[in-house]
């Protein structure tokens, strides 16, 4: 049994050393969790304050609110007694217009970097993002591959659908409340059994090319510092030249970190569609690794450098010292593309009053202070060959990734569903000879290797004498750098053949850049 006064404590000291709560506030927030806790009176006991300090997450603490929770019949199951757990850290957590004041005191005085940290660890500390878990992950970089890719299975969220995502861009929204995961009315939500809880969640208020937005660190962190910023007005994605101001403002903020948006259609547009928000971090992606293919300059900003980025997609990286041209001259490469056709190469702007142009676009300083901004070139056209997607992962190799390919896979860093940790494992010891192949069973759908039927037939052929399971995992490894790397250049618009090659350079003159 947990004692519920001692918890109590455990909670008061944890939050005096990593949340920063106020002596002043000690006897309120004990009071408060007494009354949370159903308890009439503290205990008198003393507290080992070294073990507390030296928790890098708060983990056992949430345990045993849960377990506590269970015992007393505050929560029922394991879903409210989560809930329960969150919202205790919440009440911990210093309120919004605190944190808002402690970020910007900060940033004012040491630099964007440490309000940022600052953000980022308490985040970490009042358990909204869950980095143990998020530990669990399994990564590896694909360093040799021609384009070096990052590869991660991420354990911690569910595998969406396409054609769901498709679906929330038209969804009545009805009495929703908050109307999505990214509006402004999470921050201290409850939550239920099918919306998360973001009681201990945190955001910081910013003004984006003169609208209010939001910045918030993502629960799921995908690379160092990934954050989320969102539009406080609950309004579809949008890519144009104005996105490109906004994108730019933030960098201006904080210089440290790059930032991004989804594409604003479905197929090549993120998970959430039906509100605008960007992803950015301090990390580093393939793309942005990547040299230029060739160099072109401006016809008419002639201050900027142009150029083709050899990467697996269609990638135009403009740079300079002038903020303005940059920005320009990248607004009119995105309007020019929205309305572009080039069917010699499958490229149709619009049918039947449907766009499929679009971009994915993200900003950052280089390291000797120029403005950065790539593009990348994206249309969502479907064909009877390509129900889910010309320009998508095509269909041999939906049994590695179906979603949509968004602005992290784009750039190079792949976040593959959690269901192939399981699948690798018994697709490992088949090759290895650890399980029979019974190509009869894995052939019926019900199988939970079925999607992966053609994978392992040519693995099997491929790689018939496989005694250990290192030499298997390394086999299905590379297969998967493969697979990943072919989706990228599945997403390309202009092709690296001869065709491909001359279409691009065409569509680079449409724009005014010619070769130097």
């Amino acid at each position: 049994m947990i004692d519920g006064k001692i918890l109590i404590e455990k909670l008061i000291v944890y939050a005096q050393t990593f949340l920063g709560l106020n002596e002043l506030d000690v006897i309120y927030e004990r009071n408060t969790l007494l009354n949370l806790f159903k308890l009439s009176s503290p205990t008198n006991e003393e507290i080992n304050k070294e073990e507390i300090a030296s928790l890098e997450v708060p983990d056992t603490l949430i345990e045993e609110i849960m377990t506590y929770s269970l015992e007393n019949g505050i929560a029922d199951d394991e879903i409210s007694a989560d809930l329960f757990a969150n919202y205790v850290f919440g009440i911990l957590t210093p309120r919004p217009s605190e944190v808002n004041s402690q970020f910007m005191l900060l940033k004012e005085n040491l630099g964007s970097q440490v309000a940022c940290d600052y953000l980022y660890n308490l985040s970490i500390k009042n358990y909204y993002i869950r980095k143990t878990a998020i530990d669990k992950n399994i990564k590896w970089n694909a360093d040799e591959l021609d384009i070096p890719l990052e590869i991660t299975i991420n354990l911690s969220k569910p595998e969406k659908n396409n054609k769901d995502v498709a679906k929330l861009l038209t969804a009545p929204q009805g009495d929703k409340y908050p109307a999505c995961a990214l509006c402004k009315e999470n921050e201290g939500f409850y939550g239920h059994a099918k919306q998360a809880p973001r009681s201990n969640i945190r955001t910081i208020s910013l003004n984006l090319g003169g609208e209010e937005w939001g910045m918030q660190y993502s629960p799921y962190l995908y690379f160092d510092e990934h954050c989320i910023l969102f539009n406080k007005t609950h309004t579809p994605m949008a890519i144009n030249p104005k996105t490109i101001e906004k994108l730019l403002d933030f960098i201006e903020l904080f210089p440290g970190y790059f930032v991004g948006s989804n594409a604003d259609l479905p197929i090549v547009g993120g998970s959430i569609l039906n509100h605008e928000h960007y992803q950015g971090g301090r990390h580093l992606m393939p793309l942005q690794k990547a040299p230029a293919l060739k160099t072109l300059k401006s016809v008419e900003y002639n201050d900027v450098d142009v150029e083709v980025v050899n990467f697996y997609n269609s990638v135009i990286r403009i740079t300079g010292f002038n903020r303005n041209t940059v920005q320009q001259l990248a607004g009119e490469i995105i309007l020019k593309w929205k309305s572009y056709t080039d069917e010699s190469v499958g490229i149709i702007a619009e049918e039947n009053g449907v766009k499929h142009n679009t971009v994915t676009p993200m900003v950052r300083f280089l390291n000797d202070n120029r403005y950065c901004v790539e593009l990348i070139l994206r249309n969502n056209s479907t064909s009877e060959e390509y129900p889910d997607g010309v320009f998508h992962a095509h269909p041999e190799y939906h049994n590695i990734k179906k979603e949509g390919i968004g602005i992290i896979e784009a750039m190079g860093l792949y976040i593959l569903p959690a269901r192939l940790k399981r699948q690798f494992s018994d697709i490992a010891n088949i090759l290895a000879h650890k399980a029979e192949y019974d190509k009869d069973a894995i052939s019926e759908e019900s199988h939970d290797l079925f999607v992966h039927r053609n994978m392992i037939e040519t693995l099997m052929k491929k790689h018939p004498r496989v005694k250990d399971i290192e030499k298997a995992n390394k086999i299905i490894t590379d297969y998967v750098n493969d697979v990943c790397a072919n989706i990228l250049y599945n997403t390309a618009v202009f092709k690296k053949d001869k065709n491909g090659v001359v279409a691009f350079n065409k569509f680079l003159d449409h724009c005014g850049l010619k070769n130097i």
